[in-house]
């Protein structure tokens, strides 16, 4: 029996990434709480006996690994503030849409090779009544355009044409709309990244305005990192967004014109019937 296509929806790849996530978060969390609870037991020792200078070094300084890592970390969250999590979400759903976008522009969701062939086996063997409910219970592309066809192919070979460029259209249309949210993504998020570099500056010049000739450093620098982390994580959430659309896009554009060409072949069999 042939195998139906599956289509991969938005909020079941939000769900995989979610799950993902979630074990990420959970074992860096475990890690960081590992580190500092052996922070205390390696610093216990040191003031007992004199130890070597460079090995004390390289000891300290593969200690202070950890910790420092979770310093830059939080210094990263303090700088981006509530853009951080607007990021987060944005960078999850990019991450759930490019899954989607590549496991619906499969070969084998667009134009799968085992439908081919048993349609074409069916169609040798003058069994149009099984090749219509093969392409009928597959759900690709290539099996929608199909059981268009022969739906209208008794009222002529024109009509089932004009039935399949129609459900084509529909089809392509329905993939082109959910490659777009990455353009979307990789339109908004340098926007936002823009909006976050405005609005760090502003804190900034607020600072030096309000300290006058000697602003606090750590204050002052609150709102340029504020402006530059939020440039950085725009950038980099649009940059491989507007990639993955260009390439997803191209991708597609070459399997639908492929569906047709292999649609029209398939069918080219009935171009004698007439209404």
């Amino acid at each position: 029996m042939l195998r139906r296509s599956h289509e991969y929806s938005l909020p079941f790849c939000l769900a995989l990434v979610a799950l993902v996530l979630g074990i990420f978060l959970t074992t860096q969390t475990a890690t960081a709480q590992d580190a500092a609870d052996a922070e205390p037991a390696a610093e216990a020792p040191a003031a007992d006996a004199p130890a070597d200078d460079a090995g004390g070094a390289a000891d300290a300084q593969k200690e202070d690994t950890p910790k420092e890592r979770l310093s830059v970390l939080a210094w990263t969250y303090k700088a981006l503030t509530y853009y951080f999590w607007i990021f987060l979400l944005i960078s999850v759903i990019f991450v759930a849409l490019l899954v989607m976008n590549i496991m619906n522009a499969r070969r084998e969701n667009v134009v799968p090779l085992a439908l081919v062939e048993s349609f074409e086996a069916c169609l040798d063997e003058n069994q149009v009544q099984e090749a219509y409910d093969m392409a009928k219970e597959d759900e690709s592309f290539l099996g929608k355009v199909l059981s268009a066809g022969l739906e209208k192919v008794s009222s002529g070979y024109d009509k089932a044409i004009e039935a399949m460029q129609e459900v084509g259209e529909e089809e392509n249309m329905k993939l082109d709309h959910r490659l777009s949210y990455l353009a979307l993504i990789g339109t908004l998020s340098p926007m936002i990244g823009l909006f976050g570099t405005v609005d760090g500056m502003i804190r900034a010049f607020s600072v030096i305005a309000i300290s006058g000739s000697t602003p606090e450093a750590s204050k002052l620098a609150e709102g340029i990192s504020t402006a530059l982390f939020t440039t950085l994580v725009g950038l980099a959430l649009a940059i491989p967004a507007i990639a993955a659309y260009n390439i997803l896009r191209n991708r597609v554009d070459r399997l639908a014109l492929e569906v047709g060409i292999t649609s029209e072949g398939l069918m080219s069999r009935f171009e004698n019937v007439r209404k």
